[in-house]
């Protein structure tokens, strides 16, 4: 059932539907402290989880997993080195496999004050499995956060960019109170409201900012035939700066969908030096985590998202 959503004084006026929604805008949003936009730098640390690990292949394709395992190995601590340089906070998506077999490198996200979301546990793919294995994947998750990290995440990314029509009202039950996993706007907005209170805020990320799109190369398959598999570093700066540049002056919600095993390697560095260089020199937009995001969004508009 579609839920109707009018803000006050957001000037945003909204129908969300279980798998569509469609937006009328008004006015500019009005972010907290006089800020034009809100930036949440986001990413995705899955290691060598995914197909190989689900189709039990893994042990036997170490390819697979040694390009996998370079991410929380090599690239992660250098992502944090240069995130502290410029002073930035992150969200990071992590398969609870990757927790286990990766501890410290995921302490050292907590303890400089980055925010951890669910990812799945060996980043399956949510829309084919049932509810009941949904569940258990979440409960497993949630147990080795807190063991492990000491932290219940609340903010959760699809490993593969879909989920079943009911994941939303399962995830609010564990305590999740945002996705980043949709694609459809360029602002947060609800999930529909459940047992009468707000539904999930979705803070959605765009194809654009994966870098998978621009900087991922495999060698099987052999496509495109002939072509160049990877772009040029100088262009992936300057599309992903401009992507920034024009939600800033829209006075929209940016994220990213960053793979640190793909774009954090010593070459490809400079393009995240040179974004999140663009990203500080705004004075005037919000940096923050996903989960400060989505709490700001619920404070300002959640009494007219719950029925």
């Amino acid at each position: 059932m579609a839920v109707g959503i009018e803000p006050n004084g957001a000037g945003i006026i909204g129908t969300i539907h279980p798998f569509t929604r469609k937006t009328t805008v008004e006015s500019a949003i009005r972010w907290p402290d006089g800020y034009c936009a809100a930036v949440s730098l986001a990413f995705d640390v899955d290691g060598p989880s995914g197909d190989a690990m689900l189709d039990d292949s893994l042990p036997h394709n170490l390819r697979y997993f040694s390009e996998g395992s370079y991410g929380p190995y090599r690239a992660v601590p250098r992502l944090l080195d240069l995130l502290a340089q410029h002073d930035l906070t992150a969200t990071f998506f992590v398969p609870t496999w990757v927790v286990e077999h990766w501890p410290g490198v995921c302490e050292r996200m907590v303890a400089e004050g980055h925010e951890v979301g669910y990812h799945g546990h060996r980043h399956e793919v949510f829309f084919d499995l049932t509810l009941d294995e949904q569940q258990a994947v979440m409960e497993h998750s949630k147990a080795v956060f807190q063991r492990v990290l000491g932290v219940t995440p609340r903010g959760f990314r699809t490993p593969s960019g879909d989920w079943s029509s009911d994941t939303a009202a399962l995830l609010r039950r564990f305590g999740v109170l945002y996705s980043s996993s949709m694609r459809g706007d360029d602002r947060p907005y609800f999930h529909p409201a459940v047992d009468g209170r707000h539904g999930l805020v979705e803070l959605p990320a765009r194809w654009d900012m994966d870098d998978y799109t621009a900087l991922a190369y495999f060698a099987d398959p052999a496509f495109p035939s002939g072509l160049d598999r990877i772009s040029d570093y100088r262009v992936v700066s300057r599309n992903w700066i401009a992507e920034f540049e024009g939600y800033a002056r829209e006075g929209l919600f940016w994220t990213t969908i960053l793979h640190p095993k793909v774009s954090c390697k010593p070459g490809r560095l400079r393009i995240l030096d040179e974004l999140f260089g663009a990203i500080r020199a705004h004075d005037d937009v919000w940096v923050a985590h996903a989960g400060a995001v989505a709490q700001w969004w619920v404070d300002t508009h959640g009494q007219e998202a719950s029925v």
